[in-house]
């Protein structure tokens, strides 16, 4: 479906359903981040489902993690698959050590760069505001040191690993104003300027930037081993953002959320989707499982 943002927006949440994913994962080792709860924990689920061998669940909390190791085992009969590894995004250390770990790995056959946040209130993590730390720089230093291991993996197994990157539709709302500064990163880290309502579409926006610029440093390197690296819409999905919301506003979100958004277990099919997507899709936005503008 093409056509402005609004009108391709109603048409994925009201008519488009993402398709169960069927390909199966046997023998491979998935890791997904932000994995204990939403879109990360469904996704995760579907990778067991699809018979992968190991599933990783990098997750800030490690007993959040446990939990949900416990209740994917409990839903598709299959123990012995799920591990729970410490990330937490607002660490660069945490985010190089969980990298490191990696390098011990058999394979790494997909790597989603799930997690992420949403907040109004400003916050400053390691050298950036939150968001941007979290949202965009985080992801992309874990994804750049997971890279080798990757490759690796292509060589040693004659496959096609595939680095996914969950983004989001916002990206078209944001009004970025930081761009018309000299400097932008240190614009957005000016409590004094922040537009927080805008914070989230900005992140998703300069994430999807990043997402493109290394799937083209990627292809360019000529280094042994294919890795496709892609990025997703999931669209508007049911998750525990709400919290952000009071008085009419959160009575405007719930109706609204009501009639348009998709469950969590229906937008993580759209995660699943990208893993599964051919060599065509390195460097693509996918918006409704198909590439996107």
């Amino acid at each position: 479906m093409s056509g402005p943002p609004p009108l391709s927006f109603l048409y994925s949440q009201l008519v488009f359903t993402p398709p169960k994913p069927t390909q199966k994962y046997t023998d491979q080792t998935v890791m997904v981040t932000g994995s204990n709860i939403g879109l990360g924990l469904e996704a995760a689920r579907w990778f067991v489902k699809l018979d992968a061998a190991k599933v990783i669940l990098a997750v800030r909390t490690i007993e959040k993690g446990e939990e949900a190791k416990r209740d994917i085992e409990a839903s598709t009969k299959r123990t012995g698959v799920v591990e729970v590894w410490s990330l937490d995004l607002s660490s660069y250390e945490s985010v190089k050590q969980c990298a490191k770990k990696a390098e011990g790995l058999e394979r790494l056959d997909v790597l989603v760069e799930n997690a992420g946040i949403l907040t109004w209130q400003f916050k400053m993590m390691e050298d950036n505001e939150s968001h941007i730390t979290t949202n965009v720089v985080s992801p992309l230093l874990h994804a750049v040191l997971s890279l080798p291991k990757l490759r690796e993996t292509s060589v040693k197994f004659n496959t096609v690993p595939k680095l996914v990157f969950t983004e989001s539709f916002t990206h078209w709302m944001a009004k970025f104003n930081e761009r018309k500064e000299a400097n932008i990163l240190e614009s957005l880290a000016d409590e004094k300027k922040a537009d927080m309502a805008d914070r989230y579409n900005v992140s998703k926006l300069l994430g999807m930037y990043s997402v493109r610029k290394l799937a083209e440093l990627e292809t360019a390197s000529k280094k042994a081993g294919k890795v496709v690296i892609n990025f997703l819409n999931p669209g508007w999905v049911v998750t525990n953002v709400i919290k952000e919301y009071k008085g009419l506003d959160w009575l405007t979100f719930v109706i609204s959320r009501s009639i348009f958004a998709r469950s969590t277990e229906v937008g993580s099919r759209t995660i699943v989707n990208a893993a599964e997507a051919g060599e065509d899709s390195h460097g693509q936005y996918l918006n409704d499982c198909r590439p996107g503008a």
